[in-house]
């Protein structure tokens, strides 16, 4: 992976320095701009970070000063490459940003491909390759339709790259075939080096009579014609492996090629040798080493994700210091309001308020140490996202398209939706804890509930999962119970249920046999594990760590059941796949069975 994101970094230095190419004749032979783009270059190659932004920004005032947007925003780009090539991430999306907003405010569509070929980029490297292809195409549209032709060659390189990393060596030699027409066109001098990789690309898709016939052009190319190619040392390494000089060609590689390539090539030329240790040895090496850079845009990313949250948590935290002042100064007045009761009214009426006030500090404690004892980054990721989106909003930014903010409005309600339901499981859990009774005189039509719930969930429900509803029971049936608790008790099976489900079916069964009834979910999702089976009913315990939730949900199931005097298991008869959960519950036949249902079943 590494390999190709720095052939992108090479390739999109190639396209920047080609840009900066077509500067004006009036100043690009200027001994003045001549210096700073050799110091820009020269800065770039050696990774100097000090030098290379110092030089930049002098060579981007000069090219202001000249007039060359053109030649300006070219060099913008640099800075985003020099950044990626870093490992800096997080600020080369901020420049891209940037970029973006900024060519947009100046109505430059001409040059808006830049902003859309380091966007392409960014997700590349970030391993995002369907986004990556998407964004290097809409370059060539829109490159095409302004007429910068000679520059079309490094982007389908860009794509090249993209197919060779996904296996797609066939596709990948079809897009040099298109490079290669191009340049041929307008840009000829890049024809050897696209020659170069389509000969790399012959190698890795085992055509030895064309990757011969390709290198010994190659060669003709160096020695006669004085041509250069930045794949001339892989190829030769290749040229060695293909003549079956496989030690030689790994020595060559071990020697010659970057820390991120060395031995990923050297893996490749062993396994096609069929020696298959070595090549096991080399992979693992080109792991540990692809692991290591891992690590490090990780660290660069988390540095930059930790500062957001460290403005997120100063701005909280004033934002409680003002609502314990105010709420300090509410309980003085309240304290005051008491004290004039307390003069207007009998002492008895006094001490009664003061006993339901310290009852409703009291609960409120309670509730506010449940929540700071439980609630960890389930709480407080959802938060951020919604914090920083509202940051975003609440900027004057007429560039926001209407489809950025909808998919900005819908990560914000989906992380309020489920903000909402990890409050409702704790405050649930805290209600269950200090109440044993509960009351149960609502009349509830429970096939009127499966319903709802099956369309309220339908929305959630992936697309390849199906919601049924299997009952004999009549839609007019109602049973006296607590309609908030039933409800409750549906809606968290079904949502159990249906975020375990990834394709197949939910289905909703509901059945009375005397004075009982029987509510069955069950679902053809990943299942539990035999020996689970009870404690999934414990507090916090989640099978799977990367499902949203607290792992709250069945044990307020099993309390909420329980209180309503019946049972919840799971079936562990049930063969799968998925699981199937079995609620019984009393029914008063007096009470609880309608007019019509006693007819029907008679």
């Amino acid at each position: 992976m590494h390999t190709i994101k720095h052939f992108f970094a090479v390739a999109t230095l190639m396209f920047a320095s080609c840009l900066a190419a077509w500067a004006s004749d009036d100043y690009k032979n200027d001994t003045d701009y001549l210096a700073l783009s050799d110091s820009v270059t020269n800065s770039f190659n050696t990774g100097d970070s000090i030098s290379f932004f110092k030089h930049i920004v002098s060579l981007e005032d000069y090219l202001l000063g000249k007039a060359d947007l053109h030649a300006y925003y070219t060099q913008r780009c640099n800075e985003i490459v020099f950044l990626l090539n870093k490992q800096n991430v997080i600020e080369a999306y901020k420049l891209a940003i940037r970029l973006s907003k900024e060519l947009r405010k100046k109505k430059l569509d001409k040059e808006m491909y830049m902003a859309v070929n380091m966007m392409g980029h960014i997700y590349h490297y970030c391993g995002n390759r369907d986004m990556a292809k998407q964004c290097f195409w809409e370059v060539i549209h829109r490159m095409e339709q302004a007429g910068y032709q000679e520059s079309l060659p490094p982007i389908y390189m860009n794509l090249v790259g993209v197919e060779m990393e996904l296996g797609n060596a066939g596709q990948a030699l079809v897009l040099l075939g298109k490079a290669a027409k191009i340049a041929a066109e307008v840009s000829p001098n890049r024809l050897f080096d696209i020659e170069t990789r389509r000969t790399l690309g012959y190698f890795r898709q085992g055509d030895a009579n064309n990757f011969l016939i390709g290198y010994r052009h190659y060669r003709d190319g160096v020695e006669n014609k004085g041509y250069t190619s930045v794949h001339g040392r892989q190829l030769e390494i290749y040229y060695q492996a293909q003549m079956g000089h496989t030690d030689s060609a790994v020595a060559m590689a071990l020697r010659d090629l970057g820390q991120t390539d060395r031995y990923s090539v050297a893996a490749d030329i062993y396994a096609r040798d069929n020696r298959w240790h070595e090549a096991y040895d080399a992979l693992k090496k080109s792991v540990e080493t692809s692991d290591s850079v891992n690590s490090i845009i990780l660290s660069s990313s988390m540095q930059g994700i930790e500062n957001e949250l460290d403005l997120y948590d100063a701005e909280r935290e004033t934002a409680r210091l003002r609502i314990i002042t105010l709420s300090a100064i509410s309980g003085l007045l309240i304290l005051l309001v008491v004290a004039l009761i307390y003069i207007m009214f009998s002492r008895r009426r006094h001490m009664k308020e003061l006993r339901q006030a310290y009852e409703r500090v009291l609960e409120s404690d309670n509730m506010k140490s449940a929540f700071i004892r439980n609630v960890s980054h389930e709480v407080r990721t959802p938060l951020n996202i919604i914090g920083g989106f509202t940051q975003v909003l609440s900027k004057e930014d007429d560039t926001m398209t209407t489809e950025e903010r909808k998919n900005i409005a819908s990560a914000m309600q989906r992380n309020t939706n489920l903000i909402t339901t990890l409050i409702d499981e704790l405050l649930e859990l805290s209600f269950s804890e200090a109440t044993t009774s509960v009351r149960q005189t609502d009349r509830v039509a429970p096939v009127k509930l499966l319903r709802m719930a099956i369309s309220e969930f339908g929305n959630a429900a992936s697309e390849a999962t199906t919601l049924k509803l299997d009952t004999k029971v009549p839609d007019d049936y109602t049973m006296l119970t607590n309609e908030q608790m039933m409800r409750r008790i549906i809606y968290t099976l079904t949502d159990n249920a249906v975020k375990n489900t990834s394709q197949g079916s939910v289905t909703l069964r509901l059945a009375v046999e005397g004075s009982q009834l029987t509510l069955v979910v069950e679902d053809t999702g990943c299942g539990i594990p035999a020996g689970e089976e009870e404690r999934i009913f414990d507090r916090f315990v989640k099978l799977d760590e990367f499902k949203e939730g607290l792992g709250l949900g069945l044990t307020l199931c099993r309390s909420m059941v329980s209180r309503l005097g019946g049972t919840v298991v799971l079936d562990t008869s049930y063969a799968g796949p998925g699981a199937r959960f079995v609620v019984n519950l009393p029914v008063n036949q007096r009470t609880g069975t309608t007019k019509a249902m006693r007819k029907r079943y008679s």
